[in-house]
């Protein structure tokens, strides 16, 4: 595989930020886009005197050409709760109109296409753990509906492009993921815990903390998905840590690691929270010989550095 020109939605995005670290280093050119609703340009100045690293501000919604290119990674979305409950119908546009622009981009240039899909499109499952033949268990009017349906949308126009028009379509159902520069305030259970240890504040749990969920390093995710990419799998594919932890062992294992004396407050478990979340991935094992390798220990510790600075600068903030 040569030097490529790949153009990666949602640039300014934690996960998406990473990905474009990984095609550089590759030696591709990569050219960012992001309306940065939710996206930090923080997350790329490391890029700004990188030759071979472009951006442009932009709303995928609408009609844009950025150029020919060889691949596209659509990675635009609000993607935490509270970014999708707070943008509802900017979640549905992205998943939606966003997904056909970028489509109809990838078959003007022959290009390949990437998707970041998600766990969320099997809901509250009814089976476990979860394979990619599962079609899920979803409330498709509850409140987050507008992200679970913008989802499995975007994964039916995907399988329709590749069907009809050969492009050359790849899925990735992401699970839960977690490292450095993951919003610090967007209400996802690493973030919070982390940052309320860090602060001394009692670590909220919603529910009796029972509930279980997979929890992937950015690194491990990054390399899955940068696999599937270069493979000839059309399907949607599974990429996430299968180690379960329930919410009250990682809320313990986030006090270890902090060394916070911090309280445990239960709340109320929200409308539609899944009871439990792990990847099947015996496909990304087997066609793409794909597993992760970071495990909740070391990843937390591996994401200190990062919620510490997230903490200080709460405070230089405050302070000013």
């Amino acid at each position: 595989m040569g030097k490529r020109r790949i153009v990666v939605t949602g640039a300014a995005g934690f996960l998406a930020s990473h990905l474009c670290d990984v095609l550089l280093s590759e030696g591709h050119d990569v050219h960012g886009i992001d309306n940065l609703a939710t996206g930090k340009m923080a997350n790329l100045a490391h890029l700004a005197s990188e030759p071979r690293f472009s951006f442009a501000e932009q709303d995928i919604c609408q009609s844009f050409d950025p150029g020919p290119f060889d691949y596209i990674f659509n990675m635009a979305s609000p993607a935490s709760p509270a970014d999708y409950m707070r943008l509802g119908i900017e979640t549905l546009q992205v998943g939606s109109a966003g997904t056909l622009n970028t489509l109809e981009l990838a078959k003007k240039y022959k290009a390949g296409y990437l998707h970041a899909s998600t766990s969320e499109c099997y809901g509250d499952p009814l089976v476990h753990p979860q394979v990619e033949t599962y079609w899920g268990n979803v409330n498709p009017i509850g409140p987050r509906s507008v992200y679970d349906e913008a989802k499995r949308f975007s994964e039916a126009a995907i399988a329709a492009y590749q069907r009809y028009h050969g492009v050359n379509t790849h899925m990735v159902r992401i699970f839960n993921t977690y490292g450095p520069r993951l919003q610090a305030n967007d209400g996802r259970v690493i973030s919070n815990f982390m940052m309320q240890a860090l602060r001394g504040e009692p670590l909220t749990i919603y529910g009796d903390g029972s509930q279980t969920r997979s929890f992937c390093y950015v690194s491990d995710l990054i390399d899955g998905i940068v696999k599937l990419a270069w493979s000839d799998e059309h399907l949607p594919t599974n990429i996430g840590n299968p180690v379960e932890w329930t919410i009250l062992e990682c809320a313990k294992e986030v006090l270890a690691i902090t060394g916070s004396k911090s309280d445990i407050s239960f709340q109320p478990l929200p409308q539609d929270d899944p009871k439990q979340r792990r990847p099947d991935i015996t496909k990304a094992r087997t066609l793409l010989g794909w597993e992760p390798k970071v495990m909740l220990h070391e990843g937390l510790g591996l994401s200190l550095t990062y919620f510490k600075s997230c903490v200080e600068a709460e405070k230089s903030a405050a302070s000013i």
